[in-house]
């Protein structure tokens, strides 16, 4: 049996999320301590609150005094109802809450049966109760629990980078699926933006929205996490960040993005979309080719059926680029140009293969001022031109060319007497300096 225990601030947070597996016909309340319960078994969050509330001071130092406690058992466990409020009263008395108002909870809405448990984790004096050691305690118990009722050994689910990623079963542990989605996909792959992890994400049908706003003055900044089918169209109470872990946050994902941004490269992508686009004949035909390099190409279209935004997904690299940083010509304009009008096809510049500088045999290149061939890059059966050499100091002259079968009547330097005769004073003084230091 596993034990997985949340210690939060918003009691009115961990009963209405009970209360909606309630209303959904996938939860029901199996006991409580100190807690009135409605006899037509009609739950008001606001009683229940306040029920909470008066064995709970009005004012207390406790920033955190709720606690969401969730009892797994193995899949191959089926209890009674009477069987899951036993374990769950004898866990608490063990782990020191069993005096404590609580509420347990039965959920239905996966094959494993299992159940909630909301308390406080403070006395009516205000004072905090003894939490030291207190995932280590809920373990030894939870342990003892199965052997003395002889039930299944159930370990928490390891999730490594090799763990494969799979779509969202609607039949299984939404929260789960998506925790173990998010995970995987920081650990395994490289982005950028939101759009980017998004189009990594809905491969396995997961979407992530941020969230800005004001709650009592100050201002907050997160992420929501969807889960989703096909269509993407959600199929369950979106979940919160702080829900999943910190590695799922808004600080972490922003961590990562500037991370990645020094670790990216992205010659190697380029170059096989760039093939596949200069091979393809339309958009049908260009998501094929891609998807046989094992990219993927995910489009995002607005309310009026544009294309705004082009996503590639590299599985080779593990690495998902926007089209405008492979560059312009696999930017989002230039695609739904494409898309709607087959001869607006972008042009492709072609990615080099090999090193540069390396080049075929028999190949010359062009000189870089696009002027005229050195005498190495001369074509055959031609004299040879004396190289132009760079004047070393200001009193060079430039050289002419020599002309082919003229070289005995090539005129040379021309002479200024006037010039010749001012270096020769220049040397002069130079010298006597010299010679009085």
């Amino acid at each position: 049996m596993v034990a997985k225990i949340s210690i939060g601030s918003s009691l009115y947070g961990a009963l209405a999320y009970n209360a909606e597996k309630m209303n959904e016909a996938h939860g029901r309340v199996l006991g409580a301590n100190k807690i009135v319960l409605p006899a037509d078994g009609n739950i008001n969050i606001g009683a229940m609150a306040e029920n909470f509330k008066a064995f709970m001071p009005r004012m207390g130092r406790t920033k955190k005094p709720v606690l969401h406690i969730s009892l797994n058992p193995h899949p191959d466990d089926r209890l009674t109802d009477q069987e899951f409020e036993i374990l769950a009263r004898e866990y608490l008395d063990k782990l020191g809450f069993g005096e404590q108002p609580f509420i347990i909870y039965k959920h239905e809405d996966i094959d494993r049966h299992h159940i909630h448990i909301v308390t406080v984790n403070v006395n009516e004096q205000g004072k905090r109760l003894d939490q030291s050691f207190l995932f280590r305690r809920s373990k030894k118990i939870t342990t003892e629990l199965e052997e003395k009722y002889g039930l299944h050994k159930a370990q928490r689910e390891k999730v490594s980078p090799d763990t494969p990623i799979t779509k969202i079963d609607p039949n299984g542990d939404i929260k789960r699926q998506v925790q173990n989605t998010v995970k995987l996909v920081g650990m395994r792959w490289q982005f950028q933006s939101i759009g980017e992890y998004n189009a990594i994400l809905g491969l396995y049908n997961v979407r992530c929205e941020m969230t800005d706003g004001k709650v009592n003055g100050r201002e907050y900044h997160g992420l929501v996490y969807f889960a989703t089918d096909d269509n993407g169209n959600t199929i369950a109470t979106p979940l919160k960040a702080s829900r999943l872990g910190k590695f799922a946050s808004r600080t972490a994902i922003e961590s990562k993005f500037e991370r990645d941004k020094e670790k990216i490269d992205i010659k190697s992508t380029k170059r096989q979309v760039s093939d596949a686009m200069a091979a393809a004949t339309g958009k049908d035909d260009f998501i094929a080719k891609l998807k046989e390099k094992n990219i993927d190409l995910a489009l995002r279209y607005n309310a009026d059926g544009r294309l705004y935004g082009v996503t590639f997904v590299d599985h080779n690299n593990h690495v998902a680029l926007n089209g405008s940083r492979l560059g312009r010509e696999f930017s989002a304009n230039a695609l739904n140009l494409w898309f709607n009008d087959p001869t607006a096809k972008p042009q492709v510049q072609q990615q080099p293969r090999q090193l540069q500088g390396q080049q075929s045999q028999g190949q010359q290149s062009p000189p870089p001022g696009g002027g005229q061939q050195t005498s190495e890059q001369s074509q055959p059966n031609q004299p040879q031109q004396q190289p132009r050499q760079k004047p070393s100091h200001s009193d060079d002259f430039d050289y002419s060319p020599v002309l082919p079968g003229l070289e005995l009547f090539q005129t040379g330097p021309d002479f200024d007497p006037a010039e010749e005769a001012f270096a020769r004073r220049a040397r002069k003084k130079k010298k006597k300096k010299g010679r009085g230091l």
